[in-house]
């Protein structure tokens, strides 16, 4: 006999779990109990908040492809972890949070800190549930493993309540999940080539998830046979080395307007993996709704996505690793047209990457520069929202796949988590997390985090007083009517010794390098302030420059 706790970290473990993340409750007792008597199998991390902790454990599923686990108690608890849901969701990564609940015999009373989980997260979930029997653990945890891998991925979210975690129930396991995979067609693969063939001006994108060292290297040989340019969706610049010849850039936020105009100009778009979602299509301007301007060849794992807002003239419903594998069949026929394109697209690129001379002491495209010179090609850069991550976006070059870590929901606070998820799950590697003022204060707590497990991770934090992105806009629609974006910050340095620590100050270019090397050599947690110009809002734009085009 085991308790429904036991029953549930056993579960966990039989699918590969070996790490969860969380705030601990008093409605979960008994689940600690049982990592507790597993602890050489399954460690839990303790963190701060909530919000941090379902970022670590969306981090998480992010690298593994498999669902990143998080635990939150009741109420609050489970409220501060909607945000890592909302992000799972939208980045369409595996995650699963496990939520303590009220007693079954106190449910519907509006028990202290009750909520009705199903209502409350099923706008942001794949499934909400609540585990109401011991017994049923190892179904439900099955369903929720093989719903968060399914299709185009996403969070589960379970409820359980305290009598069942501590009720008794002799029940076998279940089985470890592996994600259902879809493929392509051999008719859909003839047509793909076909419609290659007849094209002159042809643009993959890549992106979504889903994608494999194997899948990866797939697609960059099939590009690589076709000569075709290859773009980026938001946030997902690792899945092409940034440094190969087809590589054209990420059609994110910022995007190099010569990149916009080849999408616009191209006659076929083959996209691979990737939502057509706003930010990449750039408000659904750049692919048109609901028909779009150019031939679409759209590959996705989910049907419910395919033609959903653009309709595709193909679409393929596979995932990425299905379609890789198939790409290994498909050559020309004869040499393609349009190398030519190929070659202009990768200048373009190569132009836009080059650094600009913002004003300021602190040019951080000369700093990326550095980093992208400086860092191994395996090293990890995460990120939250904010205008600093456009310059990050622009002018690091990301070499390997599983090497970008950003929330395509736009979450703030997500960065400096994400980082020490990734630490603690490759330590042998560099993991440097960037972050705004305003950014890194959403969840700066998890320093504490970072320094109670080891996890030595190098944050770079952008300090330019402002919530910067607010105040772009400010300026554009109200110019010069500053109100509720000016910020007093602490000393991050001072801050971040005080939690045991490093912590490193930098108000000009020329002092990074050196600033960035001691915070490697530190052996812990280490955080570099950098005083930015609040003028210096992105590269291609300045305070006075929006402010004077909008009067």
């Amino acid at each position: 006999m085991r308790t429904g706790a036991e029953i549930l970290i056993d579960q966990l473990i039989l699918n590969g779990a070996d790490t969860a993340f969380g705030v601990p409750g008093e409605s979960y007792l008994a689940v600690l109990d049982a990592i507790h008597g597993r602890r050489e199998r399954f460690r839990f991390v303790a963190c701060r908040q909530e919000g941090g902790a379902a970022f670590m454990a969306e981090a998480w599923g992010k690298l593994t492809g498999r669902p990143g686990i998080a635990f939150a108690t009741r109420g609050p608890g489970a409220t501060n972890a909607a945000i890592g849901v909302h992000t799972a969701m939208q980045d369409s990564t595996p995650m699963i949070l496990f939520i303590g609940q009220v007693g079954s015999g106190d449910s519907d009373r509006e028990a202290f800190q009750e909520i009705d989980y199903r209502r409350f997260f099923s706008p942001v979930a794949k499934w909400a549930a609540q585990i109401d029997r011991a017994d049923r653990v190892p179904e439900f945890v099955q369903r929720a493993y093989a719903v968060a891998m399914a299709g185009r991925p996403g969070p589960v979210v379970l409820a359980l309540p305290e009598d069942m975690l501590t009720a008794e129930a002799d029940v076998a396991d279940g089985r470890r999940i592996e994600p259902a995979g879809a493929g392509p067609r051999p008719a859909d693969m003839a047509r793909l080539k076909a419609m290659l063939a007849a094209a002159r001006r042809p643009l993959a994108i890549l992106g979504g998830p889903g994608w494999t060292q194997s899948a990866a290297d797939g697609v960059r040989a099939f590009l690589e046979r076709w000569s075709l340019p290859a773009a980026t969706s938001f946030r997902a610049k690792d899945r092409l080395d940034n440094a190969h010849p087809l590589y054209a850039g990420d059609l994110g936020i910022g995007a190099d307007p010569k990149l916009v105009a080849r999408v616009a100009e191209s006659d076929l778009l083959l996209v691979v993996g990737a939502r057509l979602d706003e930010m990449t299509t750039g408000g659904y301007e750049r692919i048109a709704v609901p028909l779009a301007a150019q031939g679409l060849v759209h590959v996705y794992p989910d049907p419910d996505e395919l033609n959903r807002v653009t309709r595709a003239d193909l679409a393929l419903c596979s995932d990425v690793a299905a379609f890789a594998a198939a790409l290994a069949e498909l050559s020309p026929d004869a040499p393609p047209v349009w190398a030519g394109e190929a070659q202009a697209a990768r200048a373009a690129y190569e132009a836009f990457v080059r650094p600009v001379a913002p004003p300021g002491a602190v040019n951080p495209s000369a700093i990326f520069a550095w980093l992208r010179e400086r860092l191994p090609q395996d090293a990890i850069l995460t990120n939250g929202a904010g205008n600093y991550a456009g310059w990050l976006h622009r002018f690091h070059l990301h070499r390997r796949l599983g090497t970008q870590l950003a929330p395509q929901s736009g979450a703030m606070g997500y960065g400096f988590p994400a980082a020490i998820a990734a630490k603690l799950n490759a330590p042998e590697r560099i993991v440097v997390a960037n972050a705004g003022d305003g950014c890194f204060l959403m969840n700066g707590q998890e320093m504490a985090t970072a320094v109670q497990y080891g996890a030595a991770v190098v944050v770079l934090v952008w300090d330019n007083g402002s919530y910067g992105t607010i105040r772009m806009h400010q300026e554009r629609h109200y110019p010069g009517r500053v109100s509720g974006t000016d910020l007093r910050n602490p000393d991050f340095a001072a801050l971040a010794r005080s939690y045991g620590a490093a912590g490193f100050t930098v108000t000009a270019t020329a002092e990074f390098a050196p600033a960035f090397e001691a915070a490697l050599a530190a052996g812990g947690p280490a955080l570099i302030h950098i005083v930015t110009d609040v003028e210096a809002i992105t590269p291609a734009t300045t305070i006075s420059a929006l402010r004077a085009a909008a009067r």
